[in-house]
């Protein structure tokens, strides 16, 4: 007996399933009418279902049965008790254009807030619901000066972000997290939608100035930490540093988030202020390892901004940090970085590969293994020793398969395969790449196997692809200025050729490197005049962009250049930043 009993319940849930799901689809689809009938049909059998009641008011009010809504709502309030429907009494009256009494309704529901509460739940949810923000608004407010325990912070920051109140929006955004440090990260995301990198943005002004109120009235390190946020994306690194420093003196806890900020002030190029925050933390950390860290991020920007001239200096500090830190977490890092400084830079390759060849005679793991051999054979490709690089890259492909580093290494055979010419192997390594998980590694693996497969047909002896190999190793061996050279000869000698964009697109690339923008503007434009089709487009408008935003102090022309991004190449990777740029430059309140 009892079977049968569950078995008859399990096929009436069934029926009643699929009669919602078809209700639903009638509803979704605009056949208002049909899906009427059927939560009708569904009410009869669970009457106090509040969705069907509320699905079966949103038919009758779509087929403008106001009336009908009314004696439904009528007959429901004499039986039940719940305040909400109220609120669906009062809308259905505005909807028919009956305000004064909409009104009254509404006024009835907020009362019922003082008797019970709890009440607020459903009122201000069925306010939301009809976009009656104004007054579930007051909802929320009521019943948090009612109950002292309710926080309503994160719903009525939301509702006053949608009526324009920015400022009541913040300070709620703020109540939130002063109450839940958890959904910090939360909190920061939503406000970001109303702030912009411009400091002097209206929004990002009343911000700050809620933060600097709140820290003199209650000086808690969160208002640091949110202050310090806002400078960071505003690009105020300095002022973010200030503030990281007050939190750090105060809770004398990690320099984590201080080498975080440090990172991000580096990665933005704004090495003046790293510089001083890596220092900082030198003089602060008492962990060898942490110091080893900073100076191994000094030293890297050092080498970025310095002179030939400086050179002998900063080969100096490197040995004096190898020699200081012998054994510590980061040594291997510092000697791979100074190996490649003696390659790259002193030109002293000789050197660089006996030192790496020294590192391997060291107790390394796999991957550190393969992290010196990588290195080792990227020289080796400076030297032109092709085969002996592949020897290197090799390894690390059969000693760590499906690895990142593995794909990486594969990658690099790839393009010292082309390089010397080897087109067809290295298009061979280039197809298994285009699957990497690494998406950096696929996205450059696809290039490079585009920029192959699109120019070896056009020449039997692949001479133009020959040149820009060449040109492409010497601009990997820094030797900038030889590498233009050699480009002009493939613009020159085979102008019909449709290597010709990326020749132009190239060398745009190291006239930027070498400072020459008038130069790199120079050969963008011509893209963008005579390869509208090409695939390189998106690439010139986002680069020269950037010239005229950053070198050439031209806003105008830059904003113009990322809007063609914007409406003509949705699809393009530089989507994304392309609009931000644009709204940063027309000066956008909402990031």
């Amino acid at each position: 007996m009892k079977a049968l009993l569950v078995i008859f319940l399990f096929i009436t849930a069934s029926v009643y399933a699929q009669e919602d799901l078809l209700a639903k689809e009638y509803f979704n689809n605009g056949e208002y009418e049909k899906a009427l009938v059927e939560y009708k049909k569904l009410y009869q059998n669970a009457p106090s279902n509040i969705n069907y009641i509320e699905q079966i008011i949103s038919a009758e009010q779509q087929l403008e049965q106001y009336a009908a809504v009314q004696t439904f709502l009528e007959g429901i309030l004499k039986r039940v008790q719940y305040p909400a429907f109220l609120v669906e009494m009062g809308y259905n009256y505005q909807l028919s254009g009956q305000p004064e009494i909409a009104k009254d309704y509404y006024q009835q529901a907020l009362a019922a807030i003082d008797e019970r509460p709890n009440h607020v739940f459903s009122i201000a949810r069925t306010f939301q619901s009809h976009s009656l923000l104004n007054e579930a608004a007051l909802a929320y407010e009521k019943a948090a000066t009612l109950n002292s325990n309710f926080n309503f912070s994160i719903q009525l920051a939301q509702i006053y972000g949608e009526q324009g109140h920015i400022e009541k929006m913040f300070t709620s955004y703020l109540e939130y997290a002063e109450s839940n440090p958890s959904v910090l990260s939360d909190v920061k995301r939503a406000i970001n939608d109303f702030i912009s990198e411009d400091s002097s943005n209206e929004n990002n002004i009343v911000f700050r100035k809620i933060l600097l109120k709140k820290m003199q009235q209650d000086p808690k390190t969160l208002w640091n930490s949110l202050l310090s946020w806002l400078f960071i994306q505003q690009k105020e690194y300095r002022k973010a540093f200030t503030q990281e420093k007050a939190i750090y003196n105060r809770e004398q806890r990690s320099l984590h988030r201080i080498f975080e900020l440090a990172q991000i002030a580096n990665k933005d190029e704004d090495y003046e202020v790293a510089k001083d925050i890596y220092n900082y933390i030198i003089e602060t950390t008492q962990s060898d390892n942490t110091k080893l860290e900073a100076h191994y991020f000094l030293l890297e920007i050092e080498v970025k901004t310095s002179s030939k001239s400086d050179y002998a200096n900063i080969k100096a500090k490197y040995l004096e940090l190898l020699k200081q830190y012998p054994k510590k977490d980061k040594t291997l890092d510092l000697q791979i970085a100074y190996a490649d400084f003696l390659a790259f830079y002193m030109n002293e390759t000789s050197e660089a590969i006996s030192f790496l060849e020294n590192t391997l005679n060291e107790p390394l793991s796999k991957m550190e293994n393969a992290q010196v051999k990588l290195k080792l054979g990227d020289i080796l490709v400076l030297q032109e020793q092709f085969n002996k690089a592949l020897i290197y890259y090799s390894q690390i492909q059969r000693n760590l398969k499906n690895s990142t580093i593995s794909q990486e290494a594969r990658f690099k055979v790839a393009k010292a395969s082309y390089y010397k010419g080897d087109f067809k192997w290295a298009e061979s390594q280039l197809k298994i790449l285009k699957a990497s998980t690494s998406q950096l590694i696929a996205n450059d693996a696809l290039d490079l196997k585009l920029l192959i497969s699109d120019n070896k047909y056009e020449d039997s002896l692949q001479t133009a692809l020959k040149i820009y190999a060449k040109a492409d190793l010497l601009a990997f061996q820094n030797r900038n200025e030889e590498a233009i050279v050699l480009l002009d000869k493939i613009l020159d000698e085979h102008k019909t050729e449709p290597i010709i964009a990326q020749a132009l697109f190239k060398q745009a690339q190291l006239f930027v490197k070498e400072s020459e923008f008038k130069k790199a503007t120079a050969n963008y434009e011509f893209i963008i005049a005579n390869y509208k089709d090409g695939i390189l487009i998106d690439d010139a408008y986002f680069n020269l962009a950037k010239i005229y935003e950053n070198q050439l102090n031209e806003p105008e022309k830059a904003k113009a250049l990322y809007e063609k991004i914007i409406f003509n190449h949705a699809d393009s990777i530089y989507f994304v930043e392309a609009r931000k740029h644009f709204r940063a430059l027309r000066g956008d309140a909402i990031n």
